[in-house]
């Protein structure tokens, strides 16, 4: 069961190459952060922009550098079932503990294409999936009935969702059971689901916040809800800062910041206006991330 704060990595590059070992620095620092796992090749780290050579590098860099201290979920999924399996097995020999599967954007499948995609992918790779459920994105929204079918397959057995309704974790946890993990992919509402049943996040924030964001998840497997609370409020304008225009372009700005890396982005994403550069630096001074 995966659960706390795991961190949706960026990408660094530079000069329109992967940046290694700014990548590695950045796990690094994450381990010492706290942070409980990592999901390297999501849509944070830019999925669709990576070559697959790129993406099976990353995942092995990520695996070398956790050692098993912390999962690695790798992000694997694209539009394609054929190209998804593809990536799954590769990740799969990288080393990752489990991959991250996005509902198939664009192309709209029905309830029964979805159930069929991941069937798909899950019966021809070996390897625990997390299905990401982002409707905002994908375009498609997998109900709860579709969810709790594939959750009957040995080895489906999550979902980060994305959609923001908070009746959904409730409604999970009622209709597929305890064992299913239930992780948020939106730092604004976070503890909010971790409150109707929730495991954790996968954070764009704790990219940038990873110490705050981990404390956080930590207080409140304790049950120090006041931490909670006070860490919350002072992380809720990064939250929105962080995604004043397009993610990941303003957290790899933010990271920049830190000097972590650059805030290159690859097209079609391009760099934020100098308005949202003054939101971000606002908010990471008030969270105390900057002098």
């Amino acid at each position: 069961m995966f659960r706390g704060s795991l961190v949706a990595l960026i990408t660094p590059f530079r000069n329109g190459e992967v940046e290694e070992t700014a990548f590695q620095e950045l796990v690094t620092w994450q381990i010492e952060q706290g942070t409980h796992g990592f999901v390297p090749c999501g849509t944070t780290g830019e999925s669709p922009a990576l070559h697959d050579d790129e993406a099976r590098r990353i995942i092995q860099l990520c695996v070398e550098v956790a050692k098993g201290r912390a999962p690695v979920i790798a992000g694997t999924g694209t539009n394609s079932t054929d190209h998804t399996i593809v990536l799954t097995r590769q990740a799969k020999e990288a080393g990752a503990d489990a991959a991250l599967i996005v509902c198939p954007y664009y192309n709209k499948p029905t309830q029964e294409g979805l159930f069929q995609h991941f069937k798909a992918v899950h019966d021809a790779v070996d390897l625990p999936i997390i299905i990401y459920n982002i409707p905002g994105r994908s375009a498609v929204d997998m109900t709860n009935a579709t969810m709790a079918r594939l959750a009957k397959l040995p080895n489906i057995i999550g979902v980060k969702d994305a959609t923001n309704d908070l009746a959904r974790p409730l409604r999970m946890r009622s209709e597929i059971g305890t064992g299913f993990c239930l992780l948020s992919g939106e730092d604004a509402t976070a503890v909010a689901y971790l409150a109707q049943g929730g495991d954790g996040c996968i954070s764009v924030t704790a990219n940038v916040a990873p110490r705050l964001c981990s404390e956080m998840h930590e207080a409140w497997q304790r049950g120090n809800v006041k931490t909670v609370r006070e860490i919350n409020e002072r992380l809720i304008p990064l939250h929105d800062a962080l995604f004043a225009e397009t993610s990941p372009a303003p957290v790899k700005y933010a990271a920049s910041l830190l000097g972590r890396c650059t805030a290159e982005v690859r097209q079609p994403l391009w760099a934020i206006m100098p308005e949202t550069q003054q939101k971000v630096q606002q908010a990471m001074r008030g969270a105390g991330l900057l002098n």
